[in-house]
Order: structure tokens, then sequence, then C-alpha cells
């Protein structure tokens, strides 16, 4: 997608949420020059929340604020404990379903797409990765064990774990604004080789 108005995007976080998924995801679609809402899914609407390894992640908004906005993608960082309470909240599987309905591109990375997407049976025909600890709850038939996945029927990205974060965001890029934006923002953070992102040509 590419057009003269700024990409958004949604990455909603929750108690428990991955550190390193969100924020890696967050930073890099930022570096993309997208306009990206932090959004709290917690009970309380806290937008402080303890990720799952105890390091405080700051929300922009409660997602109820921005519920009924639009958005290019909403993504959904791992976690076991941010999953769980992605999963129980009604108002994000709303939100998500709301949006794959509109066409817009979900993202899920880690514990998510086994936990929230699987669970509520949003993509009974997606192919999917997860962390491997999760692929267990995904169909045999449907599970791709990659480390992002991307299934272009259902405008569905997919990825592992920690690890996998920073080519899971890069690959947000490359469905909403292209492979030479990615390889733009890729470029100076000097990614593994093995990512393939084309390094820019010397002006």
């Amino acid at each position: 997608m590419t057009n003269d108005t700024q990409t958004k995007v949604a990455v909603c976080i929750a108690p428990g949420t991955e550190e390193m998924e969100a924020i890696n995801t967050i930073d890099i679609l930022i570096r993309a020059g997208f306009d990206v809402t932090t959004a709290s899914v917690a009970s309380d609407g806290a937008l402080i929340v303890e990720g799952s390894r105890g390091i405080k992640l700051v929300a922009d908004v409660a997602l109820v604020e921005v519920a009924d906005e639009p958005f290019d993608c909403v993504v959904l960082p791992g976690g076991l404990g941010g999953a769980e309470c992605f999963r129980d909240s009604p108002l994000l599987v709303e939100f998500v379903a709301q949006h794959k309905y509109d066409g817009k591109l979900i993202a899920a990375i880690c514990a998510a797409p086994a936990v929230v997407l699987e669970h509520h049976k949003m993509f009974p025909t997606a192919l999917m990765t997860s962390h491997p600890a999760f692929q267990h709850q995904i169909p045999d038939a449907r599970l791709r064990v990659k480390r992002v996945v991307f299934d272009t029927n259902n405008n569905l990205l997919t990825s592992q774990g920690p690890g996998t974060s920073q080519e899971f965001a890069l690959e947000i890029i490359v469905h909403l604004a292209g492979k030479e934006k990615a390889a733009e923002v890729a470029a100076p953070m000097v990614v593994w080789p093995n990512m393939h992102y084309d390094v820019l040509p010397r002006q």
C-alpha cells in the first residue's frame, strides 16, 4: 500500500506481552515513517503494563479509545500472558475481526497466532506459523514451520518469536509500503545478511 496518506498501524500490548516483539516492531515501523499507535488491552485500562520479562511497556492509548478507528495493519505481539489477555478480550477480538473483514493486514507473532487467532477460528483456512511451543495448536495442514509466513489469500502475516521479530516487522513494511522501503529501513539497521534485504546502492 502506497498513497499520500500516512500508513496507520495499531500495535496491541497487554500484561505479559513479549517485549522484544513489541518494541522491535514499533521501532522498525516508526523508522518506515508509519503512524504507529500502541494500544493497551489491559483489562483495567492501564497504559503502563509489565511485559513477559518484567520490563515496563507504555501504551499511547487504551484500545477502547481507538477501537472504531481504521488502521492499515493490526499487530499482535506474543508472550503467553499477553496473548491470553488478547484472547480473553472481546474488544480485541472484534477489533481484529473488523480489520480482517475490511481486508487489512493482520500480523501476529509467537504465541498470538495460536492462542488468539486459532483459538477463535479467525482464519480457518490460513497458512500460519507460531512459536514452536504452540505449533501443536495449529492443524498440520495449515502449519508452516518457517520464520515468517505470509498467507496472500487471507492477508495474514505470522512469525515465530523474539528472534524473528525484526524480519516480522520488515515484512510488515514490505506488504504495506513495498520492498524498496523495507530495504531502505533495513540497511542502516545492519540486519543479518540472511534476511535478504538488498542494500541500497551508494549515492
